[in-house]
């Protein structure tokens, strides 16, 4: 016969093992990280890049045991390589509340199309884009994984003026908030080395022939010519002109130079150029890795468009591992204290801004493989 005492100790039994089942379930369930990239329009060459950097990272972190027995998942959203679809995908993972952090786009002006949604959504979000201002805005959630412009124009104009003695600048520039920025912060750092800015040409993105802005780019008299340009398909339209119309200059690109779509459709086109990148395979004994992994993995060779995506997953992942839970704030916290952490694309050290990086590598295009040059540091 069962008594009182028994069937209370029967159920206590019960409830403990179904305790330890819901425990050990959640403790079980994957972590969500959501990513959004181009997988149509424009940029959707370049949207395998980001999912693939993030994938070494989710394999690196899952081998090792995932972050207190979990494992870690990518939920992937198409930002169709424009700011309304940015925005869109920005807001349908964040109807999923199961997903704590965000990888968000390398392009400033879709961050800056979502830096609203981020703000009232307060969550912590990656961003590739180098826009000085989209960390200088006030907002507490974005978190950069690559260098600003501010830091590409003061090492562009010091090693186009300084060692190449390149004294007369053209600046060939995307209409957007990438190319804007980029020419507002590389016009005065050349001017305050004694350089001069000859020409300052715009064009507004997927442009499809450059023809007249090679002209003015002759005419200028420019011995450097620097280049913000926005999309890798733009960069290589205009290194074919350049070439097709005989422009003589010596050219140093923001990163885009360096970009495997750049390379692809520009050719021989661009042996030569210089340019910034803030990735490079022989910059650090942690790019090197990434380098043979991803290599292993997907076999060729790694984008910058990779490293920062690899980066911020492995940082967030720390995040994680410091934070006493999920939640935004206390992630938010997290990140901001991590310091000297060694990354593909360099030792991330996190300010108040949100902004992780300090440098740039030089290299240059030698017939068609990327060459480190050297590195250049930019105090904050």
């Amino acid at each position: 016969m069962c008594t009182h005492k028994g069937w209370i100790a029967g159920v206590a039994a019960v409830v403990l093992v179904l305790a330890s089942f819901t425990l050990v379930h959640a403790q079980a369930k994957p972590i969500k990280i959501g990513q959004i990239i181009p997988m149509t329009g424009e940029a959707a060459e370049s949207g395998k890049y980001h999912k693939q950097g993030a994938e070494i990272a989710i394999d690196k972190i899952n081998a090792a045991g995932g972050i207190n027995g979990r494992k870690l998942t990518v939920v992937l959203e198409d930002d169709q390589t424009t700011n309304p679809g940015g925005v869109a995908a920005l807001q349908k993972l964040l109807e999923d509340k199961e997903i704590p952090v965000i990888l968000s786009s390398i392009r400033s002006t879709q961050v800056q199309a979502m830096l609203p949604t981020i703000n009232e959504a307060k969550i912590p979000v990656a961003i590739g884009g180098t826009n000085y201002g989209l960390t200088h805005s006030g907002s507490q959630w974005v978190f950069r994984f690559r260098p600003h412009d501010g830091m590409s124009a003061k090492v562009i104009a010091t090693f186009m003026v300084e060692e190449l003695k390149l004294k007369k600048v053209a600046i060939i520039h995307a209409s957007d908030a990438f190319g804007n920025g980029g020419r507002d912060m590389l016009a005065p750092a050349v001017k305050a080395l004694g350089g001069e800015v000859v020409l300052d040409q715009g064009y507004n993105n997927q442009e499809k022939d450059f023809t007249g802005v090679v002209q003015a780019l002759k005419k200028s008299g420019a011995t450097g010519l620097n280049t913000y340009m926005t999309f890798g398909t733009d960069l290589g339209v205009l290194a074919r002109q350049i070439k097709q119309l005989g422009a003589q200059v010596t050219w140093v690109g923001s990163p885009s130079i360096t970009g495997v779509d750049s390379r692809n459709l520009a050719g021989d086109s661009l042996y030569g150029t210089y340019g910034v990148t803030d990735f490079h395979v022989d910059a650090s004994p942690t790019s090197t890795e990434f380098a043979k992994a991803y290599t292993a993995k997907f076999g060729q060779e790694p984008d910058l468009y990779a490293a920062w995506c690899y980066d911020a997953v492995l940082v967030f992942a720390e995040a994680m591992k410091k934070a006493p839970d999920l939640k935004p704030e206390n992630l938010r916290k997290a990140i901001l204290s991590i310091q000297k952490f060694p990354g593909a694309e360099g030792e991330y050290n996190f300010d108040q801004n949100g902004d992780g990086l300090d440098h740039y590598h030089i290299v240059q295009n030698v017939n068609g493989t990327i060459k480190y040059f050297k590195t250049l540091r930019v105090p904050r």
